[in-house]
């Protein structure tokens, strides 16, 4: 037993000096294409030359299909994509203003990513920002400029030692550790621990669940901890804790792809809660570039559906009916093309809802009973396999 795990421990540290190694490897990859462009630019505006830097445009869905009916356009007219670009930018300091401060933008976040590989430091978006808060004036402008980075680049935001502040949370029967820290869900299923920032740093991962589930709020989160949900069912429960960030979608496809278990998703029956669940198995639009390593095609609808107020006897207190603002937001879900290509029964979902003009939470379902969430939908729902 001894000598068995002294070479399971030998194998993980060379799986761990050949991550840190091919990491180096990526980084300084990067930093020299980066340094690369960074003095092309000073050599084009030295010779009195305007540098212009092309930028593929990337998209995972567009608004091909029709509200009123399930007709979708043919695939002539739609060039979305997850791995392919659909256009091409050119910013230009000759062009019109925006484009030459778009440039400089660019140009000044790209010298702080320099800065960070050269040093293996990381930071935030935010501490990006606060270094030049008079020229970049708000956040989204530096949000931009990093995914124009990762476009030109054709990597991702961890690969730019950008790193954001995780809000996801985990509980469930699985243990791991990340970079240092033992991350042991497993001996107390029912209590929550952050998700990780980074994938990389995860190893030794082990899991004895059966399936994962996603639900869309803390609060939803916290009634199936309370319930001790996780200790009743094998499982593993993740909350993005509305929207979900990148490194909890990082997570979540980690988890699916390295543990090979069914993903299932639980979200209010109203459009952003579809939103939510479009984002994690289609990707979103401001990421369509990175969608092929953060969305996860697998997962599966588990609710809430508007059926279930009927089904499940719910008080008409619980009801509420549509907004306009919700009605335009449906409507707008509806044309995306990948709902006519990927999931028509999605779509048809939603299509009662809007022709219904009915929305409910998740926690509608708690009326009669508290734990009937917990302890009565969601098991039987999986066991049944009533999702989509």
């Amino acid at each position: 037993m001894a000598g068995r795990e002294k070479r399971r421990r030998a194998t993980a540290l060379d799986d761990d000096e050949r991550r840190g190694r091919r990491r180096q490897e990526e980084a300084a990859f990067l930093l020299h294409k980066i340094k690369g462009l960074v003095g092309w630019v000073v050599a084009e505006v030295a010779a009195g030359r305007s540098p212009s830097v092309a930028l593929h445009r990337y998209q995972n869905y567009c608004a091909s299909a029709s509200v009123s009916t399930s007709a979708a356009a043919s695939p002539s007219t739609c060039a979305c994509s997850y791995d392919a670009p659909v256009g091409t930018e050119v910013l230009s300091l000759l062009r019109k203003e925006f484009h030459a401060s778009r440039l400089n933008v660019l140009l000044r976040v790209l010298l702080v990513v320099q800065q960070l590989l050269q040093e293996n430091k990381h930071c935030s978006k935010r501490d990006i920002y606060y270094m030049y808060p008079s020229i970049f004036v708000e956040q989204a402008v530096v949000d931009r400029a990093i995914n124009d980075i990762c476009i030109l680049f054709k990597c991702s935001r961890h690969n730019l030692n950008v790193v954001p502040v995780a809000k996801g949370l985990v509980m469930g029967w699985i243990r791991f550790v990340e970079g240092k820290k033992k991350v042991y869900c497993i001996t107390n299923v029912n209590a929550a621990f952050s998700i990780p920032v980074s994938i990389e740093a995860i190893k030794d991962i082990v899991s004895v669940a059966h399936y994962i589930l996603v639900v869309e709020k803390e609060t939803v989160f916290q009634r199936l901890a309370n319930d001790k949900f996780c200790e009743r069912n094998r499982c593993i429960v993740i909350t993005g804790r509305g929207y979900p960030d990148i490194p909890t979608r990082r997570f979540l496809r980690y988890l699916v792809e390295q543990l090979r278990l069914p993903a299932y998703c639980l979200v209010d029956a109203d459009p952003y809660g579809f939103d939510i669940l479009a984002t994690y198995k289609f990707g979103s639009m401001q990421l369509a570039y990175d969608a092929n390593i953060l969305r996860v095609p697998e997962i599966r609808w588990l609710g809430v559906f508007t059926s279930d107020f009927e089904e499940y006897c719910l008080p008409d207190c619980c009801l509420l009916h549509l907004s306009s603002e919700d009605k335009k937001k449906l409507e707008g879900i509806l044309t995306r093309c990948y709902l006519q290509r990927e999931a028509p029964e999605w779509r048809s979902e939603l299509e009662a809802m809007l022709e219904k003009g009915v929305k409910f939470e998740i926690e509608a379902l708690s009326a009669s009973s508290i734990s009937f969430l917990s302890q009565e939908y969601i098991p039987r729902k999986i066991k049944l396999g009533r999702h989509i």
